[in-house]
């Protein structure tokens, strides 16, 4: 038969089983990923914005904002976007404007269809960029138009 103090009873000892059960295990007090990442069959449209480094090897159409981090674009990576990161390491194709606040290294499997914005740049033998580069001997805020202009051969 139902009995409401019964009831209340065993949900009372439950309720401590769990909570010795939780007690028992070891949990980590904070769980933190080094880098963000984005796998190769994933196709992201939007703005993306983001607060750690970050490393796609998918797709990704529309904005890429990383103002402090590092964003790595893996060599299988297809990327139609705008980008402003700290740093930008391209091993895989870009289409669209980058603006980096420290660098951007395009290795030999790099390639950038876009202007660059950057302090510095560099680039492996191999590398492919159309576009405009603008350097200056500071470093560069994401809003303001650095100094000089170079052209890129591509």
């Amino acid at each position: 038969m139902w009995n409401r103090d019964t009831v209340q009873d065993e949900g009372a000892r439950a309720t401590q089983n769990v909570s010795n059960a939780v007690a028992a295990t070891p949990r980590a007090t904070e769980e933190r990923r080094v880098v963000a990442w984005v796998g190769k069959s994933i196709l992201f449209r939007g703005d993306l914005i983001g607060l750690e480094d970050m490393s796609i090897d998918g797709r990704v159409e529309g904005t890429i904002e990383l103002r402090d981090h590092t964003l790595t674009i893996g060599p299988d990576a297809r990327i139609q976007a705008d980008i402003t990161a700290k740093v930008v390491m391209v091993h895989g194709t870009v289409v669209g404007t980058i603006t980096a606040t420290d660098a951007v290294h395009i290795r030999e499997t790099g390639s950038v269809e876009g202007n660059i914005t950057s302090p510095r740049l560099a680039m492996a033998d191999g590398a492919i960029v159309k576009g405009q580069v603008h350097t200056g001997g500071n470093r560069v805020s994401a809003d303001t138009a650095p100094e000089r202009q170079l052209k890129a051969r591509g």
